[in-house]
């Protein structure tokens, strides 16, 4: 059994054009050891939005981001430190979890119109930690989408593409015929 860490998560990678935040709940370890979003090379998530967005997953990191951004992506996540037994997010100790600032980077966002909780962890952290800090009436669309983690290995890519074409109305026409991205295999692991 792996001990309980503290740890502490990514900054935000937004800049003044994002229209869609993608909120995880907490960064895997391979996130946090490599310091970028969705660093695990089974993580389904940068195939994803490479098919959504019109830009080649194969790309290094820092491209990847910028495309991303250039198409109006941002990415955080909802806690910026907890405890956690390994990567997993069924693993990060309950009542530690201390959230990032997000409704106040909401607030800097002039242009953003849809928040998109990758998974179902995120999506409950959002609830919890975001939800009842944001201004009624805020407008913004907030959508649950299935995680792009290896461990939601019950999801094949073309399954969790069509759930994620949910954020098409805030995304640069991008999408001619879709295949999965190269490298992109539906495989059990971690984020």
């Amino acid at each position: 059994m792996t001990n309980e860490t503290v740890l502490q998560g990514l900054p935000a990678q937004v800049n003044a054009r994002c229209r869609v935040l993608v909120l995880g709940s907490m960064p895997g370890m391979a996130s946090l050891q490599a310091a970028r979003y969705y660093a695990h090379p089974r993580n389904r998530f940068w195939p994803l939005m490479g098919a959504l967005c019109g830009f080649d997953p194969q790309l290094d990191p820092a491209q990847r981001l910028a495309r991303l951004q250039q198409a109006g992506v941002g990415l955080w996540d909802v806690i910026g430190r907890c405890r956690r037994r390994g990567s997993l997010d069924a693993a990060i100790v309950r009542g530690s979890e201390v959230a990032n600032a997000v409704p106040a980077l909401v607030r800097e966002l002039p242009r953003l119109q849809a928040i998109a909780c990758n998974g179902a962890a995120a999506a409950q952290a959002f609830e919890r930690h975001v939800a009842p800090a944001l201004p009624a009436g805020h407008g913004l669309t907030v959508l649950a989408l299935p995680s792009t983690s290896p461990a939601n290995a019950a999801w094949s890519f073309a399954r969790l593409l069509d759930e994620w074409r949910r954020l098409a109305p805030w995304l640069p026409v991008a999408e001619q015929s879709i295949s999965p991205a190269p490298g992109c295999r539906d495989r059990p692991g971690q984020r």
